[in-house]
């Protein structure tokens, strides 16, 4: 099959890449690196024509509710209008685990974004998968008070970004589902903690101190809003084991 991977550059994206090449597929990846560009539409057509399916995992770095919803209504609208023009037959999208009971920030972002999905006239599939394993190095490079690095507290349930890639891939492979299964790590970890043993992990030394930020949206975390539900499918791959393997 020929897969078009959107935002296939990208820290899933880019799994989602090398698991369909394992398998012997096809996969472009969509990107400005590659001359496509999701928020005008350019060199959209000619990317997904002839695709067997396309996958969105683009992504905006914004905390802002207007803008996140601003970028995924224009990027994954003109994603959206694209393949319905060359008649592919599966858009899979990747979501987040809970956005419905917390549409606070970015999070309303995807939420409208998967609306766009659900109103397409392309056959879809919305996987919603928990924080990556990787967002507690980001949050100890972003969270900062000066040169002072944070942890900011709440509960989540944590996957590596290669089994959402691996999993991805086998849906755009198969046939449309629709909302399909949760897809979240073993078991529930504090952020917090996630992001100190992260700084251990890489050298840092100095003080991280753990912190309730302000605002709905980490409020909703801490209370245990980004947690899967029962019904969740689940990996194996833990937060420690993950961290034992960064080099």
């Amino acid at each position: 099959m020929r897969v078009a991977v959107a935002g296939g550059t990208g820290v899933v994206g880019s799994r989602v890449v090398e698991a369909l090449r394992a398998d012997g597929h096809d996969a472009v990846a969509l990107s400005r690196r590659t001359g496509v560009d999701l928020s005008t539409g350019d060199g959209l057509d000619a990317a997904v024509a002839g695709v067997d399916a396309v996958v969105d995992t683009s992504n905006v770095s914004t905390l802002s509710a207007d803008a996140a919803i601003r970028f995924f209504q224009t990027a994954t609208g003109n994603l959206v209008s694209a393949s319905a023009r060359a008649g592919v037959p599966h858009l899979v999208l990747l979501s987040i685990v809970g956005i419905d009971r917390m549409a606070h920030d970015y999070y309303a972002g995807k939420l409208a974004q998967e609306r766009v999905v659900e109103a397409s006239q392309v056959p879809w599939t919305i996987l919603r998968a928990t924080q990556f394993h990787e967002f507690a190095g980001q949050l100890f490079d972003r969270a900062k008070l000066g040169p002072l690095h944070l942890a900011p507290r709440a509960r989540v349930q944590p996957i590596a970004a290669r089994d959402v890639g691996a999993r991805l891939a086998a849906l755009a492979t198969g046939a449309p589902q629709g909302r399909t299964a949760d897809l979240a790590g073993p078991r529930e970890e504090a952020m917090d903690q996630m992001v100190k043993a992260y700084a251990r992990r890489t050298g840092h030394r100095g003080w991280v101190p753990s912190v309730s930020l302000p605002g709905a949206q980490m409020k909703a975390m801490r209370a245990g809003l980004a947690l899967p539900g029962s019904d969740a499918v689940l990996t194996t791959q833990t937060f420690a084991d993950w961290l034992s393997d960064l080099n």
